[in-house]
């Protein structure tokens, strides 16, 4: 990598370790991790490699036993939850598994939340939820609930959501691990024309590894540490 290059997130030498009792388990060890502006990355693992804990360490959801996470090369672990909190609107969205929205709001208020949370007026707000509900195909659904949306739909909203705030990067966790084929096929395809339309970087946990291969980058989490895979042609 070049001087220039820009780093939106980094680890540098992660340690977690859990206590039970006198037990001390460590489950991630000198781990190393940067992601660029823009890029697509790829973690894969083994159910219990720590991918989870990982993705909660990045998103300063929960802090190091050692080591530092850095968000726009700034500190980001050793804050207070508070300001943490504030950086996490700021630069970060998430998409989850299971899409994590309001049940009780309608497609367009939980896109519009992350701007309400960060007081944003409600004008703005609506205005920039419907552009993105519409760039996510949602324009005819936007008034409509969670439970009155399929699983696809459901995700694209979530996606919408995530990209409101204009994050510097998106984490996802198993995105489309809850959807039928053809759901997940048209997700993960929509994850990658937005990557590439807001240069946003997209930091994407996953079991499955043709979609991990269409990915920039392809890091496997084992024995605590992340190595970089070599991509298949």
């Amino acid at each position: 990598m070049s001087d220039t290059t820009q780093w939106v997130l980094t680890a540098t030498d992660i340690q977690k370790t859990y206590k039970d009792g006198v037990i001390d388990t460590s489950v991630l060890n000198n781990l190393q991790l940067q992601v660029e502006q823009g890029e697509k990355l790829a973690i894969i693992g083994t159910s219990g490699s720590g991918k989870s804990t990982l993705l909660h360490l990045l998103a300063g959801l929960d802090k190091p036993t050692s080591g530092q996470v850095s968000l726009m090369n700034k500190p980001f672990s050793d804050l207070s939850g508070a300001k943490r909190g504030l950086m996490r609107n700021q630069f970060m969205g998430f998409v989850y598994q299971f899409h994590h929205l309001m049940p009780e709001l309608t497609a367009l208020e939980n896109v519009m939340m992350p701007l309400r949370i960060r007081r944003d007026s409600a004008k703005q707000a609506q205005k920039k939820a419907t552009q993105l509900l519409t760039r996510v195909g949602l324009e005819g659904r936007m008034h409509h609930k969670p439970s009155e949306l399929s699983g696809g739909e459901r995700q694209r909203v979530s996606i919408a959501r995530a990209l409101i705030t204009e994050p510097a990067v998106i984490l996802a966790d198993e995105p489309t691990g809850n959807l039928d084929h053809e759901s997940a096929e048209q997700v993960f395809q929509l994850m990658l024309e937005l990557n590439q339309e807001f240069n946003t970087a997209l930091l994407v946990v996953t079991h499955d590894l043709v979609l991990a291969n269409r990915m920039d980058r392809q890091l496997t989490l084992l024995d605590g540490k992340l190595q970089e895979n070599q991509q298949a042609c």
